[in-house]
């Protein structure tokens, strides 16, 4: 028989756990699941980490400019990358394991470890157990997109398994010139590497607008940041113990050599194995769950919250998913995501901040 609660939320990601613990308040008798780390990209492969690391290559771009500032440094600035690792795991468990604590203790909520998978409009089952609800809420995230491109032989690194890099690429060649792949490509030109940073469209960041995108070139090739733009039939080989990427179509086309390939291209839902057919949930083309303005899927009783649904992908946005179906919920505010102002933040140094609209989509 399954085990029946009031609420299923599945995914602990930003807006998971906070619904929890509204939930809980309530009185409802919720039930969280997840498969792998509490607190989501976030926590373990996105903010958290990834800022921390920043924070080091500042400090390292610092000391060795510090005879700019009048600073006097005895000897050469080096880098111990397994201990910026070590600080950046540290930083990053913390918050994972405290997430852990507050929803294992959290009365009138159970936390169940494991993959979940829907049986039916209003079941889950994880593990040998299943679980019954008639509001469920799916908080599962996204994880990086490996593009449609030759890659041979050719080992590629995402966001997520450059967590797990404890060494100093000599030369890092990062596919992609947005958001996430501007930040590891200054982030590892400062800790001492080389960097090529390829995209392919015309631009940097080609959703800002072009005196943006021309600034954040500007700042980045002034660190020695190679820039190649327009780079279209991307290929990757290994040759000689390195890694060769071919730019363009033409014959003879100039290509990029170096010891480590890194894939930024963009992120896709976790929703390919969550049974969501039997449960009645549609998706969109690229897998994202469709969603109402107040974030109700196709299925009656269930919502997708955070990168899942495709409507915003930062850790903000995936918060006031929370605060919208609470509202809704809980406290008689019929709040919408069409209300919402979107912010961006781009964490190179110096950062990019904008809300709302470009100027582009202004004018438009």
């Amino acid at each position: 028989m399954p085990i029946k609660y009031d609420a299923i939320i599945i995914g602990t990601g930003q807006a998971g756990p906070a619904l929890a613990h509204r939930l809980a308040a309530a009185g409802w008798k919720t039930a969280v699941v997840e498969r792998h780390k509490f607190g989501g990209t976030c926590v373990n492969t996105g903010c958290i980490p990834t800022k921390t690391l920043v924070a080091s290559a500042r400090a390292a771009y610092v000391a060795r400019r510090a005879a700019d500032y009048g600073v006097t440094i005895g000897g050469e600035v080096s880098l111990d990358m397994a201990r910026v690792k070590a600080r950046k795991d540290a930083i990053s468990s913390k918050s994972s394991q405290g997430l852990e604590r507050s929803l294992k203790t959290l009365e009138h909520a159970t936390v169940y470890e494991g993959h979940a998978r829907f049986t039916g409009p209003h079941t889950v089952a994880v593990g040998d157990q299943t679980l019954e609800a008639e509001h469920i809420f799916i908080n599962v995230g996204a994880r990086a997109f490996v593009p449609d491109m030759p890659l041979g032989d050719v080992p590629s690194l995402t966001n997520s398994s450059m967590m797990e890099v404890d060494f100093l690429p000599e030369h890092l060649i990062v596919i992609g010139g947005s958001y996430v792949g501007l930040e590891f490509g200054q982030m590892y030109r400062r800790f001492g590497s080389k960097v090529t940073i390829v995209e392919q469209g015309p631009r940097l960041i080609s959703r800002d607008d072009e005196d943006v995108s021309a600034a954040v070139k500007e700042i980045l090739e002034a660190e020695d940041i190679e820039i190649r733009l327009d780079a279209e039939c991307l290929s990757a080989a290994s040759r000689n113990g390195q890694v060769a990427v071919a730019l363009e179509c033409a014959a003879g086309a100039p290509e990029a050599v170096g010891s480590h390939l890194l894939l930024a291209v963009g992120r896709r839902p976790n929703t390919d194995d969550l049974g969501l057919d039997l449960a009645g949930v549609e998706t969109n083309a690229r897998g994202y769950i469709t969603v109402d303005d107040q974030l109700r899927t196709s299925a009656d009783g269930i919502w997708a919250l955070g990168d899942c649904n495709g409507q915003g992908a930062f850790t903000h946005t995936s918060y006031n998913d929370f605060e919208i179906v609470a509202a809704n919920l809980l406290d008689d505010d019929p709040r919408r995501v069409s209300d919402r102002i979107l912010i961006y933040g781009l964490f190179i140094d110096p950062p990019l901040g904008r809300a709302g609209m470009t100027e582009a989509q202004v004018r438009a």
